[in-house]
């Protein structure tokens, strides 16, 4: 399910399809992982412009992916990343969108809800080295607020500010 987001952002939820390709590819192995754990925020992604210089520094090719509506229309990307959201929940995998931007999850419909804020068991250090840029670069307007993991580092929380005020979930 996409839930559209103000500025440009959206909030997928998922679930692993009972399906021998979902045990193949990495994104269905992350989101298994995830379930079998007991749920929770599986990770968070950024989009790129440029996926090379990602693909030169973990030394394998960004991969398809795609989503086609009951209408025909396709929607398509390229993404890279996911293996090193498996290993180390607090880094982002990371997308370049291709096609048409109309077809975008963020405008899905209109949305005035805002992501202002996550909470990230991890370093910034450890995901600016990973982005290759400082972390606060991609996520424009959303704070992050860095605590130290205790167990499992990721994200812990996703506050959006609503018209009803900010929900932390």
């Amino acid at each position: 399910m996409i839930i559209p987001l103000a500025g440009h952002k959206y909030l997928e939820v998922v679930e692993v399809l009972n399906h021998p390709a979902s045990d193949k590819a990495p994104f269905g192995q992350a989101v298994r992982a995830r379930s079998e754990a007991g749920g929770g925020w599986m990770g968070w992604c950024v989009e790129v412009d440029d996926l090379a210089p990602f693909e030169d520094r973990l030394g394998r090719a960004a991969v398809n992916g795609n989503r086609k509506f009951p209408d025909g229309r396709e929607l398509v990307w390229k993404q890279i990343g996911i293996l090193g959201l498996i290993a180390d929940p607090q880094v982002p995998y990371m997308l370049k969108w291709e096609g048409d931007p109309a077809l975008h999850p963020s405008n899905a419909y209109e949305s005035n809800v805002k992501m202002s804020c996550l909470t990230i068991a991890g370093s910034a250090e450890r995901v600016t080295e990973w982005l290759g840029e400082p972390v606060e670069k991609p996520l424009e307007d959303v704070a992050v607020e860095w605590v130290a993991p205790h167990g499992t580092p990721g994200i812990l929380s996703v506050t959006f500010e609503t018209a009803m005020g900010a929900v932390t979930i």
